[in-house]
């Protein structure tokens, strides 16, 4: 720890863990660069379940109205420039960094780094996506990168920054809360599956992306070839904005679930898949399952469920995709192609035995996360690079 110690202003959206990791990863950067003394202002543009905790422990929590304009709306341009002038005039500490979670937010960023003259950092937890002019503008002024895996800098790389400004520092768990269970049958009990099944589940946000088309089709093919399964999704749809209807917009989330549903009754597997809604905590199910799936079919940056998963002791099975192969270094059994069902069936068929096959897997799932992916291996590379840059 150092003795330097910074204020950060944070760049938020929506202050809700219904989002996904990407906001509960923020907090937890918050939350552990302020218990090592630093001080957080937190900006954000909509409240959610998670503003409680920022509350406790921020110096201020600051609602602003946007983080962009549209040029061509008197009405959107009106709801930018009150923010950023109520931010310029705002008393600011010399020892300030401007902290972005969403390169989303870049103009809106750079125009407060250039008014206060202070450093900027922007969080990259995506690939570039949405790309336009305003905030190809504001990454111009950004002094650091910090990429969440290899992948996703590379993507970058690609995309156009240099690659020295850009360093990489993976997400971590607390190994406190995601832990094994004392109490397997206990666990599996809350979950009302018999012994003589196992447990495959799914935990995040309902979304294409996450391809969990892939998963169901899978476990039909199991099923098929007499496997005894329970298939448990969790999580709930995503909220999309809409750029036709400018506004946040629940159809096209809602739409797919619905396609979800229709497709475990066409393939005859309703009885053994279930949809259990978001969980605020998804340890037990964790805990429960024998093997846990991300089969997503975009370049995953760097997934916390990968983490929370394998602290719990629980295999994950993972696409090879994004940062997900990197994350798995040593576990190769685990990942398999991209919406290719027949291989994830393979790949979970070759799992799913493991507690009786190899119990030992639990602790090396586990010891993973402890060498490499820890919550306070997370604390220090985040703090390292902002005490870099604050001291340059």
């Amino acid at each position: 720890m150092s003795d330097l110690k910074m204020n950060l202003i944070v760049l938020e959206n929506h202050v809700t863990r219904q989002r996904g990791g990407q906001e509960l990863n923020l907090l937890e950067i918050c939350r552990g660069l302020f218990q090592r003394g630093h001080r957080i202002t937190l900006l954000y543009l909509k409240a959610g379940d998670l503003l409680p905790q920022y509350q406790s422990f921020c110096d201020r929590t600051i609602q602003i109205s946007a983080y962009g304009f549209d040029w061509r709306s008197f009405r959107s341009t009106l709801q930018f420039l009150p923010g950023l002038i109520k931010l310029g005039q705002m008393a600011i500490a010399p020892n300030s960094i401007i902290f972005c979670n969403d390169y989303h937010f870049s103009l809106f960023a750079s125009a407060l780094s250039f008014f206060h003259q202070l450093p900027y950092v922007c969080y990259l937890q995506l690939p570039p996506i949405n790309l336009n002019r305003q905030r190809k503008f504001g990454l111009r002024r950004v002094d650091r990168f910090i990429a969440v895996s290899q992948q996703t800098k590379q993507d970058w790389v690609t995309f156009g920054i240099e690659r020295d400004r850009i360093q990489v520092v993976y997400n971590g768990v607390d190994l406190e809360k995601f832990k094994p269970a004392e109490n397997l049958v206990q666990i599996r009990q809350q979950w009302q599956v018999s012994d003589d099944t196992k447990i495959i589940s799914y935990i995040g946000r309902i979304d294409r992306e996450k391809g969990l088309e892939t998963l169901i089709k899978a476990a039909a093919i199991l099923i098929k070839k007499g496997r005894r399964i329970r298939v448990l999704i969790a999580g709930n749809p995503v909220v999309h904005y809409s750029f036709a209807r400018k506004r946040e917009c629940e159809d096209e989330g809602m739409d797919y679930l619905r396609s979800l549903n229709q497709l475990v009754e066409a393939q005859g597997i309703s009885h053994q898949v279930q949809f259990v809604g978001h969980l605020a905590n998804p340890v037990s199910l964790y805990q429960a399952s024998d093997v846990n799936v991300l089969p997503s079919v975009w370049s995953e940056p760097c997934s916390l469920g990968l983490f929370e998963s394998l602290s719990c002791g629980v295999p994950k099975i993972a696409s090879r995709i994004g940062g997900n192969p990197e994350i798995l270094t040593g576990f190769a059994d685990f990942l398999f192609t991209p919406g290719d069902e027949n291989n994830l069936a393979n790949c979970l068929d070759r799992v799913l035995d493991w507690r009786e096959k190899d119990p030992s897997l639990e602790t090396r799932c586990r010891q993973h996360v402890l060498d490499y992916f820890s919550y306070d291996k997370m604390i220090d590379g985040i703090e390292k690079n902002l005490l870099e840059l604050h001291c340059v």
